[in-house]
């Protein structure tokens, strides 16, 4: 056989996206190259590795094996380049990591000076809610996860970057009293919840649960900028992490409204299996963050510590 590195990596991207337009697009390549390439890798196979269905590509079993070995393939030659590289003096290869959705208001201020100075370097970088966050981590699909909450089911290691406060915010058409408002007060509130799986979910409702508040009124959104949105519009209250409401706070777009047990504060903690074995890439990340975290939270997070 005389299939290519480039022909699997066009193959498993087409195979993973289940488009060859999506493919093109994201490798910047045409759809016509894309195709060609596709052809010329099944050309070298006996059985097909897909057919189209009403515009549709369904791979065949056979089409699934090769894909699994073209991973595979991909990842050892990645090793060979990483090893390459080091040997070099260079530092590159792949960093995957998954972040719940606030996250993305923190982790970026860690790792802009990492990638700046190690340019060889990709990041892949998934954003979700908690639950999907953990299922990658615990698949082993990702190097490291940034949590807020950290899960109780998985043998992990842990570096702790800073504090995650959540306070009750709503927008600034009502005034409110300045002094902390008894917990009951939250019952006259209509209510923005994130959706099941979210840890701000997790969090706002073992607070209501452990004060016994009956909820008057439930909004359920997707993400932490549709609640935010909804927030500011007059939809509802909800209690949401400070780190995402910076700007809505400067810009009188939104108010902490001030309630006995709030705020309630978690840590935002860098995760990652016990047993896994990390590329160097991802082992001069780590250092990295033991060096540099403590400055990273002063030159970029002192702000919080004024509400």
């Amino acid at each position: 056989m005389n299939y290519t590195l480039h022909q699997l990596s066009i193959y498993l991207r087409v195979f993973e996206l289940k488009s060859v337009s999506k493919a093109a697009e994201e490798m910047h390549l045409s759809q016509p190259a894309v195709s060609i390439q596709l052809k010329n890798f099944q050309s070298q196979f006996p059985l097909p590795l897909w057919e189209i269905v009403s515009k549709k590509i369904f791979f065949s079993d056979f089409g699934i094996e090769i894909a699994k070995s073209a991973s595979r393939i991909l990842e050892e030659a990645q090793n060979l380049e990483n090893k390459k590289s080091v040997y070099e003096g260079k530092i590159t290869g792949r960093i995957k990591i998954s972040c719940v959705s606030t996250g993305k208001y923190v982790l970026p201020y860690f790792l802009s000076s990492f990638l700046r100075q190690n340019e060889a370097i990709e990041l892949q970088l998934d954003v979700s809610n908690k639950s999907k966050v953990i299922e990658s981590l615990e698949n082993n699909e990702v190097d490291f996860s940034l949590v807020s909450v950290m899960p109780g089911h998985l043998n992990l290691k842990k570096m702790a970057f800073m504090q995650n406060t959540l306070v009750l915010v709503g927008n600034t058409e009502n005034a409110f009293k300045k002094r902390k408002n008894n917990k009951a007060f939250i019952e006259s509130l209509p209510l923005i919840y994130r959706e099941e799986g979210s840890a701000t979910r997790l969090i706002m409702e073992k607070f209501i649960e452990k004060n016994k508040i009956s909820v008057r009124k439930k909004i359920t959104l997707t993400s932490n900028e549709a609640v935010k949105q909804a927030v500011i519009a007059g939809l509802g209250y909800s209690i949401m992490p400070l780190i995402g409401v910076k700007n809505e706070l400067m810009n009188h777009q939104l108010q902490i409204i001030p309630v006995e047990g709030l705020p309630i504060t978690t840590n935002w903690n860098l995760v990652w299996l016990s047993d896994k074995k990390h590329a160097p890439a991802a082992k001069a990340l780590l250092q990295h963050l033991k060096e540099r975290k403590d400055e990273i939270v002063t030159s970029h997070f002192s702000w919080i510590n004024s509400y």
